[in-house]
């Protein structure tokens, strides 16, 4: 598939905000953050900010983005239109919770509340998000058991390697912070590795034997290509990234999403203040590089059904 880099931005920059979204309110509702304006202002102000910047960079992927409201109609059925609405409602107790934490500095009582409401709606919202890809039977790359877990895992993943550099930066700071980092760091490889393995090693479901039904007769092949000239879905469902280049990619999504991250990470534990919020800002720095080089890889490597109509084998 064609990356849309809209999309990618999208699907990491709010994945970055839910996860970070979710934490802030779980934490604070248990008391394990105080209801510091500061704090709350920069912290959640983040959060959101990603989540926004994130929904409004998906409108650059739609032919007329003055029509995407339409698209929520359609939720009984479509999962884009799930998120879509489950995005909106996750800014009114979002909202909520945040007026209780930066105008009254009251994280407990009913804005504890708010907070669970406003995590609950974050994981269920990328979970939604996950769900337009893997619900998609006809690409074998991203209708797969890894693909919901890995989406999950990396937004909670980016939202603590957040969460430790603010907590440095405010002097906040708690080791369950820093051990949630190393923990999703640890299981966000964990998934991306048996990702990259099952895509690598599952046989293809389909070849143009059953996808023209006459597999049954012997073998199939393409008499001739159906257009002189490249069509749109040639050009979007029929991109190819190199084997070579895609093994590049991987080996630095591994180093900058994954061991750098844990590296730094395990400094912040163990390090002085001033050293452990650099090391922080580092691991942030190192996930943001790397998790989009890994949003890039999901989109290229994905292969479409289609293509099997236009000279694929498999």
């Amino acid at each position: 598939m064609h990356p849309a880099y809209s999309v990618i931005v999208f699907t990491t920059a709010s994945g970055a905000g839910y996860g970070l979204l979710a934490l802030l309110g779980l934490f604070a509702a248990a008391g394990a953050l105080p209801a510091d304006t500061g704090l709350g202002i920069v912290a959640l102000g983040l959060a959101l900010g990603l989540i926004a910047g994130g929904l409004l960079s998906s409108l650059g992927h739609l032919g007329r983005p003055e029509r995407a409201w339409r698209a929520m109609s359609q939720w009984r059925s479509s999962w884009l239109a799930r998120e879509g609405v489950l995005a909106l409602l996750t800014f009114a107790p979002a909202g909520l919770f945040a007026i209780g934490w930066v105008f009254l500095n009251d994280t407990g009582g009913v804005f504890a509340g708010l907070g669970v409401a406003s995590a609950v709606l974050a994981g269920i919202t990328v979970w939604c998000t996950s769900m337009i890809y893997a619900s998609l039977k006809p690409i074998r790359q991203w209708h797969n058991v890894f693909v919901t877990p890995a989406y999950l895992v990396l937004g909670l993943m980016t939202g603590a390697l957040l969460l430790v550099l603010l907590s440095r930066l405010f002097g906040v700071w708690q080791p369950a912070f820093g051990w949630l980092a190393v923990a999703s760091v640890l299981a966000g490889w964990a998934v991306k590795a048996a990702y990259w393995h099952h895509i690598d090693t599952a046989r293809p479901r389909s070849d143009l034997g059953t996808a023209t039904g006459l597999g049954r007769l012997g073998p199939v092949s393409l008499l001739e290509m159906p257009h002189t000239e490249e069509n749109f879905l040639m050009k979007e469902m029929g991109y190819r990234v190199a084997r070579t280049h895609a093994a590049k990619l991987r080996r630095i999504a591994h180093l900058a999403l994954f061991a750098l991250p844990l590296l730094l990470s395990l400094l912040a534990l163990i390090t002085p203040p001033l050293l452990s919020g650099i090391a922080a800002l580092l691991a942030v720095a190192s996930a943001g590089a790397g998790v989009l080089t890994e949003r890039w890889l999901f989109f290229a490597e994905a292969r479409h059904t289609c293509m099997l109509y236009y000279g694929r084998a498999a």
